[in-house]
């Protein structure tokens, strides 16, 4: 199931669980898989029945969508009057929105929660119970499945269309899950099948993949590579590992840094310029943070810690962001520093960032030497290829100070240059409307930087993984 991405676009997200239960009374493969395979099928068909419920979080509205029942609205209800009906964080507090709310409120996809629920009874008169006693030996196989359905909502579109919609969703869903389950048994041992999404680039957009639980990155490479051929993906970066399935917006992540806080701010305009930008996610990461206090000293392990978060966040390594000690101690190991480094305010630059990255995480990197700040300004055709090609953040090193460049806006014509810069002298809370309103992380020019200091810039390449 594929759901493109556009500005105006309202995904409705449907989450619940389905218990997986059947009695084995052979411990036959193929029997096994029959027995599973008709649960399967009768779990499709109860999706189908009339019991079937889709409750709207945080709303009173509750849909019956194959009775035709809808509660307080109707089938021909617009998608997007629904959210009138939504008890929001903002309403809760007496109608005050916070600022932070406000920057998040500007996001291009507006996400729609919809609980999934099975009525336990039925109508009519019921039967009186019979109870009845077997002696056999079989195996009871019990499992509960993590359903998670997206679809996209056009402006067109009814709540009937989107019900139906996401009824096919689950219908769908349930065969993929069917086919993971079979493929993945050991013996009478199940495998849960966990549904993710993934942003694919455009036209593509999100995409529901079926893995494994608790099968590795690195085992599930042949799914992989299967799933670039069928989206006509490239073999030379991740996109479906697990490190790459798709935020939605408004959910919060549970480290506590912030993402991607660039994506808020204004583009400068230049004469014939463009816009070359940082690719996929990354963490912001600042002075004081983690209980360290590193203020005056830890620019350049802060940005390192940014570098590190991205290739983590995009599913290059599986490897957390380090500490300040193992950044020490990883260059002790490589002999670059004296075990006294180890626990010490020191400060480090581009080359040691190179160092770390190589020792660590794997990651080969390219050094840009520029004698004095006033060279900077002609190296936009290096910086502009770099993030076309590699995407990946960029650390600066001059002087006493480190910095984060996340893009860089150029004119080839002209030569202006703009830098995005990530800073992290930063000292503050994760309040995205300071960071940005007060150039924590900004557009500046060329006279940003000290124009007779000399500047190491580090730019880490992608490795050439699927």
């Amino acid at each position: 199931m594929v759901v493109s991405d556009s500005d105006t676009v309202t995904i409705f997200r449907l989450k619940g669980p389905l218990e997986l239960r059947c009695q084995l009374d052979s411990t036959d493969a193929l029997l096994m898989q029959k027995v599973i395979s008709r649960t399967f099928e009768t779990l499709r068909l109860q999706v189908k029945s009339g019991s079937c419920v889709l409750a709207v979080c945080d709303s009173p509205v509750i849909i019956w969508p194959n009775k035709g029942i809808y509660g307080d609205i109707t089938p021909r209800t617009p998608c997007e009057d629904l959210h009138q009906w939504i008890q929001s964080d903002e309403q809760e507090s007496g109608g005050k929105q916070s600022t932070k709310k406000k920057r998040k409120k500007g996001l291009s996809v507006n996400v729609i929660k919809l609980h999934l629920m099975m009525e336990a009874t039925t109508p009519g008169p019921l039967s009186a119970p019979v109870a009845s006693k077997t002696v056999q030996k079989s195996h009871f196989l019990s499992a509960t499945l993590p359903m998670d359905c997206v679809v996209r909502s056009s402006c067109n579109d009814s709540i009937k269309d989107v019900c139906e919609q996401l009824v096919e969703a689950l219908v769908y869903q349930l065969c993929e899950m069917e086919k993971v389950t079979l493929q993945n048994m050991r013996g009478t041992t199940l495998v849960v099948p966990e549904p993710l999404h993934f942003n694919l680039p455009e036209p593509k957009g999100l995409v529901t993949v079926v893995f494994p639980a608790g099968v590795t990155d690195g085992e599930l490479e042949k799914q992989r590579r299967e799933l670039h051929q069928q989206f006509g993906l490239p073999d030379d970066r991740p996109y479906f590992r697990r490190a790459n399935a798709y935020h939605f917006p408004n959910e919060p992540y549970k480290d506590g840094y912030l993402r991607n806080p660039h994506m808020f701010l204004t583009h400068p305009t230049l004469d014939n310029g463009k816009v070359y930008l940082v690719q996929g996610t990354y963490s912001y990461h600042h002075y004081m943070q983690d209980r360290v206090d590193d203020n005056g000293w830890g620019c350049a392990y802060r940005s390192l810690q940014t570098i590190c978060s991205w290739f983590q966040q995009q599913g290059y390594v599986e490897q957390p962001v380090p500490s300040h000690k193992e950044i020490q101690q990883a260059l002790v190991d490589v002999g670059d520093k004296q075990m006294s480094f180890v626990g010490s305010r020191q400060w480090i630059g581009s080359i040691e960032v190179q160092a770390v990255l190589s020792h660590l995480l794997g990651i080969t990197s390219k050094i840009i030497f520029v004698s004095q700040g006033s060279e900077l300004a002609s190296k936009g055709r290096e910086l502009a290829n770099h993030f076309l090609t590699e995407g990946t953040p960029v650390m600066i090193g001059g002087g006493v100070l480190a910095h984060t460049i996340l893009g860089v806006a150029w004119s080839e014509t002209t030569g202006q240059i703009r830098y995005l810069i990530l800073d992290p002298h930063y000292t503050g809370a994760e309040d995205l409307q300071v960071i940005n309103d007060k150039g924590w992380c900004g557009w500046k020019g060329p006279d940003f930087w000290d124009q007779t200091a000399y500047y190491n810039l580090c730019l880490p390449q992608r490795p050439r993984v699927i």
